[in-house]
């Protein structure tokens, strides 16, 4: 099955490369008269290679570049063929005008994705909690998908690290995607020791997600994030101040995780109870078990538009706060970038919750 798709993910992308290769072309001949067609060809197959050269050498320039490659061609297959068809509408009118036109538009494409994926901003939700507990308030800083790795790493850490010390919230959770599949990037740049410098009064949590388990790293992630002083709940449930539970799930990708309903088999349902699922996919299942806020990312908000319309049909919360029953579902797009590192319709952030305790 794996091999299977990997065989259509490879013609989809040479049949996608060829067809932006030659649409491309007609759009250089056309708009700029351009005529040096072996080395187009040339750069086009350098580029097509570079995100398979990038992980084969594990330089994250290459990977960077084979990652805005695949922007530009994803976004190429719509954009040129509307350039070439007002070509033939216009003749020879206006022809300079449009080929500007496609790389104005390209220049918006990579300018603001590239600003939204590396300047996070803070959200704010106001959430109400009907259970009695020692405090009224508490203040929740809550961050996912941070895919620390060969592109996303200690500058954009230290932002995180800063925003902390902005808002001082009395606990930071983190439901998953900690590491970009393999933990070697985060060990050999040595991006733990800005990870440590994250404190809250209650504690530093986190749970595993889909990516933390895909390099075979999950125990190692584990061991690595407890020697920072991030807790990483697996299938776990911990008290904070005597009176507020906090469950964190392990993700789907394991098989072995536990049912939910055992994990709170035991818990007093009169406390307030805030869990950590990587994936926003139960929320029916927390609000039968008496769950009363539960935080996740994993969608990013489909990251590059027009990813959201997808994850919008995906997924009953794809991003914010839904309040189901007593159930309320907050979903992060994320603080990091997963593949190409742009944002379109999305941006990168933290999310502050207000919970209040009635």
């Amino acid at each position: 099955m794996f091999i299977f798709a990997v065989i259509i993910f490879m013609l989809f992308y040479v049949g996608m490369c060829l067809f932006f290769g030659y649409m491309g072309w007609v759009w250089l001949n056309k708009s700029f008269s351009f005529r040096y067609k072996k080395t187009y060809i040339v750069v086009i197959v350098v580029l097509s290679l570079s995100i398979f050269a990038g992980f084969a050498t594990s330089s994250s320039v290459l990977q960077t570049i084979g990652y805005y490659w695949l922007t530009l061609t994803g976004y190429g297959l719509f954009l040129l063929p509307i350039a070439i068809l007002l070509f033939f509408l216009f003749k020879k009118k206006g022809i300079r005008i449009i080929g500007f036109g496609v790389l104005f538009v390209y220049v918006l494409i990579l300018g603001f994705g590239t600003y939204y994926a590396w300047s996070p901003v803070e959200r704010t939700y106001e959430v109400s909690i009907n259970k009695n507990t020692e405090r009224d308030h508490l203040k929740i800083l809550m961050a996912s998908d941070f895919h620390l790795g060969s592109i996303v790493g200690e500058n954009h850490l230290k932002k995180f690290v800063h925003l902390i010390e902005e808002t001082s919230p009395d606990i930071v959770l983190i439901p998953g995607d900690l590491i970009d599949d393999h933990i070697e990037p985060f060990l050999k740049e040595n991006m733990g020791k800005t990870l440590k410098e994250i404190k809250a009064p209650l504690g530093v949590y986190a749970t595993l997600g889909n990516h933390d388990y895909y390099g075979n790293d999950d125990k190692k992630i584990v061991e690595e994030m407890e020697k920072l002083g991030i807790e990483v709940l697996t299938d776990e449930v911990t008290m904070i101040e005597n009176g507020i539970y906090l469950i964190g799930r392990n993700d789907n990708t394991d098989e072995n995780r536990a049912e939910l309903n055992e994990l709170v088999a035991t818990l007093e349902q009169s406390k307030p109870m805030i869990m950590l699922d990587h994936q926003p996919n139960d929320l029916d299942a927390a609000m039968e078990n008496g769950i009363d806020l539960i935080l996740s990312g994993h969608t990013h908000r489909g990251q590059v538009f027009p990813g959201n319309l997808i994850t919008n049909r995906l997924y009953e919360n794809d991003y914010g706060l839904l309040k189901k029953g007593d159930l309320h579902s907050v979903v992060s797009s994320g603080f990091g970038t997963w593949g190409p590192p742009l944002r379109l319709g999305t941006r990168s952030e933290v999310v502050i919750i207000n919970v209040k305790f009635d």
